[in-house]
């Protein structure tokens, strides 16, 4: 089973292959400066950003001003799945563009998304997501960094933890208590933090990927004063700004998965009779996907809302790479152990880890099963909303 799209639909995709074909950069000049962090953004990935942009390809959901053309949730669809289908990365500054600015976008004034959420889009400035915490990494109500209304600034004491490429971020987009005599899930706000304010630091730490991944930072605030004008959302109101901050993120985090089992499948190399049958699995699996997925989108189309049926996708997607990365590891024996290694063609308008050594690709995979939900958190979903089943 594919989708099939109605002419108004295939109208738009060629529109945007006929762009990408105009405007894509120079290869030369992708492989020669390769990002660092999920918020280091190299010279031409900042124009080519920019570019999609100003033509209404950024993101084709949003209106015309924020680098978009009011596209139809299939249009969108189409646009991701030819960005798949040539190995293109949307940005290389995946939070600041899927979460923050999507945040301000819905809960910022005037003012947050000309002067930050804008700004962002354009690739002039990179954002990342100041929530996990010591002890509170999927339990944000658990989170204790703080922040007190003093005059016209708000003064933050606290600290993060796997804050994503926060060492070359210009903002955070920041959750605190802001009332901590409130109940876990209140007194919760969000502020805008610019990265280069007094008593603000960041430490960067290595990955299990190994010493040269350096991504994850801890970040440490001490009385660090924040204007009253970056709060984004109402006071005390930041548990709404989170539920949607990852509700951008979860929209159509299924097909992501499904590029990476797609790409699995074309490096994957099985040997023994057991390989075959892991690989077998993994064609499967990514069937089952895609036919679920397609289901769900053709729902978002009529204006269903399902969305315990995203849990189902994303707990499948993601277990369903780590299962195959973990067989394709074992496939490869102690060769899979050779780090740093490619393990596919390098697509210089992706990232370089997509197609880095087994080991790399099996330990990356781990993040696929925390990030926007962790599989414990879709299995209660799952058990309540779709099962139908008691909490106790």
């Amino acid at each position: 089973m594919r989708l099939t799209f109605d002419a108004e639909v295939e109208r738009f995709r060629a529109e945007f292959v006929e762009f990408l074909t105009e405007h894509m950069p120079d290869e030369a000049s992708a492989l020669a400066e390769r990002p660092v962090s999920s918020s280091e953004v190299p010279g031409w990935a900042r124009d080519w950003q920019r570019t999609q942009f100003e033509h209404g390809w950024l993101l084709p959901g949003n209106p015309p001003e924020f680098g978009g053309r009011d596209a139809s949730i299939l249009q969108q669809y189409v646009h991701l799945e030819e960005l798949s289908r040539r190995r293109i990365y949307h940005s290389f500054n995946p939070q600041g563009l899927g979460i923050v600015a999507a945040s301000l976008l819905s809960f910022g004034t005037a003012e947050q998304k000309k002067n930050w959420a804008v700004r962002i889009l354009r690739a002039e400035i990179t954002a990342s997501l100041g929530m996990s915490e010591p002890g509170a990494g999927s339990d944000l109500a658990g989170l204790r960094t703080r922040a007190t209304r003093d005059g016209d600034d708000f003064v933050v004491n606290g600290q993060k933890v796997w804050t994503s490429g926060a060492h070359h971020a210009d903002v955070l987009l920041t959750f605190v208590r802001t009332d901590p005599e409130a109940p876990k899930h209140k007194g919760i706000s969000v502020l805008l933090i610019p990265t280069d304010t007094p008593g603000l630091t960041r430490r960067p730490f290595p990955s299990i990927c190994g010493t040269r991944d350096v991504d994850f930072n801890e970040v440490f605030f001490e009385n660090v004063r924040v204007p009253a004008e970056n709060l984004v959302g109402p006071l005390n109101e930041g548990w709404k700004v989170a539920n949607g901050s990852l509700g951008h993120e979860r929209t159509m985090l299924w097909l992501s998965f499904a590029d990476r089992m797609r790409c699995l499948i074309d490096d994957f190399e099985p040997r023994t009779v057991f390989d075959r049958d892991h690989y077998a699995t993994l064609v499967m699996d990514n069937t089952a996907l895609r036919l679920l997925g397609s289901a769900a989108l053709a729902r978002a189309a009529r204006g269903e809302q399902d969305v315990a049926a995203l849990s189902v996708l994303k707990l499948l997607g993601s277990e369903a790479v780590q299962s195959a990365a973990e067989h394709a590891l074992d496939a490869a024996g102690a060769d899979g152990l050779i780090d740093p290694a490619f393990t596919g063609p390098l697509h210089p308008l992706n990232h370089d880890n997509s197609v880095g050594s087994w080991f790399e690709r099996y330990a990356r995979s781990f993040a696929g099963t925390i990030a926007g939900g962790t599989s414990e958190i879709q299995r209660n979903i799952i058990a309540e909303r779709v099962l139908g089943l008691p909490r106790s």
